[in-house]
Parts: C-alpha cells; sequence; structure tokens
C-alpha cells in the first residue's frame, strides 16, 4: 500500500500546480504566459541563492554549525529563512518590474505565484518520482549489478527508509506542497501590492513572511518531526489563505463600446430636373 501512496504522492506534486493554473486560467484569463514566468523567476532565484547559502555556511561558514544548541539553532533558522525571502522575494520584484510590467491584476499575480512556486512542486515531485523508481526497482531485484558492492549497505538504506515509512506518511509530500503553493501565492500577491498600492513596504512585508515560514519549518524539522512541522506550517498556510482573501480584488472589466448615435432619416431632394438634364441623360 505505502508503494501506491508513494506513486500516488509524486504524481500530484506535479500535477496539482498545473490543476491549479488551469483553474485560474478558466476562470479570470491572466494567461499561461505568466505561469512560466513565475516558473522563469524561481529557477533564476535559486541560482543565486543556493550559491550563496553554500557560501556562507560552507566557504566562510559565518554561523554557528553546531545546531544542536538551541541559541545556534535559531540563528541558523533565521538565516536560512532570511536568504530565501531575500533571494525569491528580491526577484519577484525584479519581475514585476521589469517582465511581468502588465501584472497588475489580483488574477495575474495568482498565475504569476502559482507558476513559481508550482515550478518548485514540479521539480521536487520529478526528483521525487525518479529516485522512487529506481528505489523501487532495486527492490525487486532489478538493476542490482549496477550499484558497487561497498555502496550497497547505503542504498538498502535508502530503500527500507523509502518503504519503511508508515502509511500516513504517503502522502505528506503533497501536502506539503499544497501548503508551499498557498505561501508562494500569497507572496506573489504581497510583492505585487508594491505596484499596485505604490509602497515598497510590502517588498519587506514578503520577504518577512517568508523568513517567517520557512524558519519554523527548519527549526521545528531539527527540533521535532516531520507532523509537527507540516502542522506548523499548515497553519501558516491557512492564515496565508486568509491574506489571499484580503487582498481579492475584483478584475477590472474591458469598458463597453459607446454605442453609435442614430442616424437621422435621409430626405428626398425636393429638385425637378432641368429640360437640359433630360437632354444629356438619353446619350447614357
Amino acid at each position: 500500500m505505502i508503494v501506491v501512496l508513494l506513486f500516488l504522492n509524486f504524481l500530484l506534486m506535479l500535477a496539482l500546480p498545473l490543476v491549479l493554473g488551469w483553474q485560474l486560467q478558466q476562470r479570470w484569463q491572466p494567461g499561461w504566459r505568466l505561469f512560466a514566468i513565475g516558473a522563469v523567476t524561481f529557477v533564476v532565484s535559486q541560482i543565486f541563492h543556493i550559491p550563496f547559502n553554500w557560501l556562507a555556511l560552507q566557504q566562510w561558514q559565518l554561523l554557528p554549525t553546531d545546531t544542536a544548541v538551541l541559541t545556534n539553532l535559531i540563528i541558523f533558522s533565521l538565516f536560512v529563512g532570511l536568504s530565501a525571502g531575500v533571494f525569491e522575494e528580491g526577484a519577484r520584484y525584479l519581475t514585476y518590474r521589469f517582465w511581468a510590467r502588465d501584472a497588475r491584476t489580483w488574477a495575474k499575480g495568482m498565475m504569476l505565484g502559482a507558476g513559481h512556486g508550482g515550478i518548485e512542486s514540479i521539480l521536487l515531485g520529478a526528483v521525487g518520482l525518479i529516485n522512487f523508481v529506481v528505489l523501487l526497482a532495486l527492490r525487486q531485484g532489478y538493476w542490482a549489478e549496477l550499484i558497487p558492492p561497498e555502496q550497497m549497505s547505503l542504498v538498502q538504506a535508502q530503500i527500507d527508509s523509502m518503504f519503511g515509512l508508515p502509511l500516513y506518511m504517503g502522502l505528506l509530500g503533497a501536502v506539503e506542497r499544497v501548503f508551499a503553493l498557498t505561501l508562494h501565492l500569497t507572496l506573489s500577491l504581497l510583492v505585487l501590492q508594491v505596484f499596485v498600492r505604490g509602497r515598497l513596504r510590502w517588498l519587506a512585508a514578503a520577504i518577512l513572511w517568508h523568513a517567517l515560514v520557512n524558519a519554523t519549518a527548519v527549526f521545528s524539522i531539527t527540533t521535532w518531526d516531520a507532523l509537527t512541522t507540516e502542522g506548523l506550517v499548515g497553519i501558516m498556510a491557512l492564515i496565508s489563505l486568509g491574506i489571499i482573501y484580503w487582498l481579492y480584488r475584483p478584475e477590472p472589466r474591458e469598458p463597453e463600446p459607446e454605442p453609435l448615435p442614430d442616424l437621422e432619416p435621409l430626405e428626398a431632394a425636393d429638385t425637378q430636373p432641368t429640360q437640359d438634364a433630360l437632354e444629356q441623360s438619353k446619350y447614357f
């Protein structure tokens, strides 16, 4: 049964953002172009975000590494959360500023957010599905000859870890992606307010909310367990959902064309043809 649940879990991670984008398109017609722009925005942000974290944590070692100490764990969690907020929301701001300059409505902001969070879900789902298929094949005895003998114990541990999950954990990845998508929709709308309302503080609000959610997740998964972490993130997702509805504004309607003025009936000319005109007309 866990095999079925895991397979369904990764399929949902792939399908959920596409279903969300389709629903937005069906309801408000914001355009799939914005979904693609949001996806590119996320990928570009990670091109800078991941190397920065590696430099700060591994190369420069700016933070204490012993996260067993509570103070160190809090500092680490805040740093990781804040770096994610700065890079992703900064990228989102630049996208609105220079690329998606036509995205200034609630539905268009939602579609951009669906692409931003959606590509993350799709990438994680694709990697997870490939890993699932490979480990399942190895579990059934296929491809074992491709694994070096000294690596078999490590591979077996991965197989046991994946397929030894309790049933209630089978769909946890898909549930987590629902929470993450809700967060990305909220963040996209918060950054959009910079351009709709003309206040840069909305960008700061997006960065801080992103940082708080990520920091909470990092602290919780290190201190407690996955279910507790998803419970906390789920509460924040509900708050994010409230922000989405709070920021909702109806889409502007296209102005209806003004009706053409009524034409006055033409009056018949009250003139009689002259004798010269009658004489000339007989030659035509």
